[in-house]
């Protein structure tokens, strides 16, 4: 297997801005304790192709409700490779949960953009039976693949955000 990638967390700065827009007003104490316990994406075994990504505060969605989960982690990509995000499959089986725009999508120059490369993941619990997770519980995992370019490809634009930015 080719190492090509790593797991850092955003500043504080930037998580406690993004979680501000998922939770209820909290004192910057309370961030820093949501912070302090952001685990890292991690493999469950060594024949897992998935990294499994982890709640960092507890979240409650009802059937038909949808949420916009900051990590508090990025993802230094080598070129040429791409971390693509699915919901674990344990919760697609008993809540149908979805990611909104089905496979979440991390390019290598993610990193730099100026939100620091925050991976936001946004799902929805299509099922019909509330879907409530403890901080700290696996809810997706990322898996890195490699890609190719055409011959004639001449991009040249750079990122700067994510969820739609390169249309923009």
């Amino acid at each position: 297997m080719e190492r090509m990638a790593g797991f850092e967390k955003v500043s504080f700065e930037r998580f406690s801005e993004d979680i501000g827009k998922l939770l209820p007003p909290l004192p910057e104490s309370a961030v820093k304790k949501i912070y302090d316990g952001i685990k890292l994406p991690e493999r469950a075994t060594s024949g897992s192709a998935g990294y499994d990504f982890f709640l960092p505060c507890g979240i409650s969605l009802g059937a038909g409700e949808g949420i916009t989960v900051p990590t508090g982690i990025r993802a230094k990509i080598s070129d040429g490779w791409v971390l693509n995000i699915y919901p674990r499959s344990g919760l697609g089986f008993k809540f149908r949960m979805r990611l909104d725009n089905t496979v979440g999508i991390i390019d290598s120059d993610y990193y730099y953009s100026e939100n620091e490369g925050h991976i936001l993941i946004k799902f929805s619990n299509c099922g019909d039976i509330p879907l409530v997770l403890e901080a700290g519980k696996g809810f997706a995992q990322g898996i890195f693949l490699p890609f190719g370019i055409t011959w004639d490809d001449d991009a040249s634009a750079a990122r700067n955000g994510g969820f739609g930015s390169t249309g923009r």
